[in-house]
């Protein structure tokens, strides 16, 4: 059990969708301490996407460097620490802030007997959002609302749409595409041919159709043969806007399409209709929004332990994705 008025520190330090994956366990731990503060740190450079929820009273930034120097004075600041996460300078800090930690299981045993609990990690691979969820086991708390969250802020949405109006991308209906994941993946990338022969199978269909290219600047390079096939209808977003940015525009849209990384993770958290499509050794049922009514996963066709290294994005055809995205626009699901 939890005191109602503990003072509660969570410890991610992670991508952006790791980070957002947590999301449910920290709405779960504050209403247990309704009373309570929950401080969240976060990687400096993935903090934002944690921004503005109603459920973390402090946020700040933290790195297995910065760790280092910090907590060596004074008495324990917490109540109780969770640590996501095998790093060990980020476990030490907690050990140091707070009167008790709850981790998943490290390699350093000497580690373990200092821990309230050390979550023994299942065999058998579980849903991402479940298995952040387990550290929270042995407070004896559950979730029942296992969305994922991200907050877009009014200002950041007038922003969104006047960049928009800018960009001359009001034809609707307005579709993301997400079409590369970050280069240390870039196996789970679906080729770009294959975003361009669905986009024109869309335009056939929904002549006033517009594409939003999302991502980073290496996904603003991945697009230049979309931008000179359809000048008109795509607009380029990737690598000229901040991540918040990028958010409040996918907070527009009609229709999210895109492969597994971290604003697919985000396009989640806000309830966008999506079709995503999943690697075979990442799977869309480990990893596909949780409570969703309007995501659609495309799995690759190959599955077993050999597919993880065999398996090429390309074997996904552009149909089944192409019907997904029909299905999803006719039933006019919105945000």
């Amino acid at each position: 059990m939890i005191r109602l008025d503990a003072d509660v520190l969570v410890i991610i330090v992670a991508r952006i969708g790791d980070t957002l994956l947590a999301t449910p366990a920290l709405r779960a731990l504050k209403a247990a301490i309704p009373q309570g503060r929950l401080t969240v740190l976060a990687h400096p450079k993935r903090l934002e996407v944690l921004r503005h929820l109603s459920f973390i009273d402090v946020l700040e930034g933290i790195t297995k460097t910065s760790a280092q120097a910090r907590g060596w004075l004074g008495k324990n600041r917490y109540d109780l620490a969770l640590v996501y996460g095998h790093d060990a300078a980020l476990l030490r800090y907690a050990l140091r802030a707070s009167a008790a930690v709850i981790a998943f299981s490290q390699h350093d045993e000497a580690l373990n007997r200092r821990l309230a609990h050390a979550v023994v990690e299942p065999a058998e691979p579980q849903h991402a959002v479940l298995h952040r969820l387990s550290l929270l086991a042995p407070l004896g708390l559950a979730a029942g609302d296992l969305r994922l969250a991200y907050c877009v802020t009014g200002e950041e949405r007038a922003e969104a749409r006047q960049w928009l109006d800018a960009h001359a991308c009001s034809g609707r209906p307005r579709i993301g595409l997400q079409m590369a994941s970050f280069p240390t993946k870039a196996h789970r990338d679906w080729p770009v041919s294959s975003f361009q022969e669905l986009m024109g199978r869309i335009v056939a269909a929904h002549a006033q159709a517009r594409f939003l290219l999302l991502g980073d600047k290496a996904a603003a390079e991945k697009a230049a043969p979309v931008l000179r096939a359809y000048p008109r209808q795509a607009t380029l977003a990737a690598g000229s806007v901040s991540l918040r940015q990028s958010a409040a525009l996918m907070a527009e849209l009609d229709l999210y399409i895109g492969v597994d990384t971290g604003p697919t993770h985000i396009a989640g958290a806000l309830g966008l209709p999506m079709v995503v499509l999943y690697h075979s050794a990442y799977p869309g049922r480990n990893l596909a929004p949780l409570q969703h009514p309007a995501c659609i996963m495309i799995e690759h066709p190959l599955t077993g332990k050999s597919a993880a290294t065999t398996a090429s994005m390309a074997d996904i055809p552009v149909a089944p994705v192409w019907q997904a995205a029909m299905d999803l626009l006719a039933r006019g699901a919105q945000p």
